[in-house]
């Protein structure tokens, strides 16, 4: 079963949940407030080793430059 990412639009708790493919799109119940809570996107990060050892990113980093490809981060740092 996949992991699944939520936040509430009322109280702003961001939360995740196991759940089913089945119930991929449903609404859940925000833990905090228990009103329901909307699946948000996932970001996720990755990393490459280069000859020499050190990890660089690839993309997905949580950086907000807009420049970022998929295979080029080089100028955001």
């Amino acid at each position: 079963m996949p992991i699944y990412e939520y936040t509430c639009s009322d109280c702003g708790s961001d939360f995740e949940l196991l759940r089913p493919f089945s119930q991929a799109n449903e609404k859940a119940p925000c833990p905090k407030c228990q009103k329901p809570a909307g699946r948000r996107l996932s970001t996720f990060a990755c990393f490459s080793k280069g000859d020499s050892g050190e990890s660089s990113p690839i993309a997905g980093t949580g950086g907000s430059c807009s420049s970022c490809g998929s295979s080029l981060c080089s100028s955001c740092h």
